[in-house]
């Protein structure tokens, strides 16, 4: 490394086959620029073995960010996760040309700024590992919906009429296999070939789906902070992995407003205007978030509805019992949900669906009952 002795931070463009490298001294101004090549994985750590012990890397968290990250952190490097949208919207607003060097050079450059509004937090490794076998299972859900999809519109498109509310259930999958011998309807000979393959696809992905369940809940068997969100109404062990891998770690985030704000579950203001005292309409809970972490808290609030006394109670008064804004009940239920579960990790408690009186002889609200 050129001048490797003044170089203070290093702003590192990362793509799938290069990155473009600025490294700036403590004055933020340009030491040296280089490019890094990646087919050679034992070259790119001899270079980077070269850089000086303990410097700030700042690199956008674009696809392929987390062994990038890994590598500096084997190099004894100091990594750091920077937000594109945001960097993007601060280029546009000084004018600045977009190119590889332009935005090696600004990602160097933003080290040196007062606040850290450009960082977002990067995942360990363990915690990566968790969301890999998260969206693995997830994936092969979705496979496996799409796969009985296309076996009712196999039996839709014929014509083929059947009573079974489970058409993949025992009886189901019986009426199926007959269908697929002859022995049931009248298939064309191609169709039952067709329905044939559809069915076996399915039992494949019902064993991978099933072992990935077994690997999920292995991995929290041995979790606390699992076993403190299971105690949630509505919350299972697939939402719990889900939830446990999407947040990381709850203590990352001040308070559970800023956790309900990152899982998508806080409507956003949008005024412009005269104000006319009215209620604000058309409110959203935003686009800038885990979709994923959303959906978990949302699939907790529909099955707590049905089993938690406190949260229909929640869901009743926001919906005059269910007669009207049917989803906005359900995303105050899973924002409650949201923030419980939050309390549940930082003070490590469980909850409560009675919790006992205040002192002033007040039943506390849900929010405060896993305080005890």
């Amino acid at each position: 490394m050129r001048n490797g002795t003044s170089v203070s931070h290093v702003g590192l463009d990362h793509h799938r086959k290069f990155g473009r490298v600025t490294a700036r001294d403590a004055q933020n101004r340009v030491v040296w620029r280089g490019r890094l090549e990646y087919r050679d994985r034992a070259a790119l750590r001899r270079e980077l073995a070269q850089w000086p012990r303990g410097i700030p890397v700042i690199l956008e968290g674009t696809f392929g960010w987390g062994w990038m990250s890994d590598e500096l952190l084997a190099a004894k490097l100091e990594p750091h996760l920077a937000n594109g949208g945001k960097l993007a919207g601060w280029r546009k607003a000084r004018g600045l040309a977009k190119n590889n060097r332009l935005d090696a050079d600004l990602l160097a450059e933003v080290w040196l700024e007062r606040e850290r509004w450009w960082e977002v937090w990067l995942a360990p490794p363990e915690v990566r590992r968790q969301r890999e076998w998260m969206r693995y299972r997830m994936g092969l859900v979705r496979t496996q919906t799409a796969v009985k999809n296309k076996i009712h519109a196999i039996l839709h498109g014929h014509g083929v009429w059947h009573e079974y509310t489970d058409l993949f259930g025992v009886q189901g999958r019986r009426f199926l296999n007959l269908l697929v011998a002859g022995q049931e309807g009248d298939l064309p000979e191609s169709t039952r070939w067709v329905l044939q393959g559809e069915l076996q696809l399915l039992d494949a992905l019902r064993r991978q789906i099933a072992g990935a369940t077994r690997q999920l809940r292995k991995e929290l068997t041995g979790s606390q902070a699992g076993q403190w969100l299971r105690t949630l109404p509505g919350v299972s062990w697939i939402l719990s992995h889900t939830i446990l891998a999407e947040v990381g770690r709850f203590d990352r985030f001040p308070s559970a407003g800023h956790l309900a704000s990152y899982s998508l579950l806080a409507p956003r203001a949008c005024d412009s205007g005269d104000e006319d005292g009215a209620t604000p309409l058309g409110r959203h809970v935003g686009k800038i978030g885990r979709r994923t972490l959303k959906w978990a808290w949302m699939e907790a609030a529909h099955s707590a509805v049905r089993s938690s006394p406190r949260m229909r109670a929640l869901y009743d008064r926001r919906t005059d019992g269910g007669q009207r804004d049917k989803n906005r009940g359900v995303i105050l239920v899973a924002h409650e949900l949201c923030r419980i579960g939050y309390l549940l990790e930082t003070k490590q408690v469980a909850y409560l669906e009675n919790p006992p009186a205040g002192p002033t002889g007040r039943q506390r609200s849900v929010s405060r009952s896993v305080m005890g």
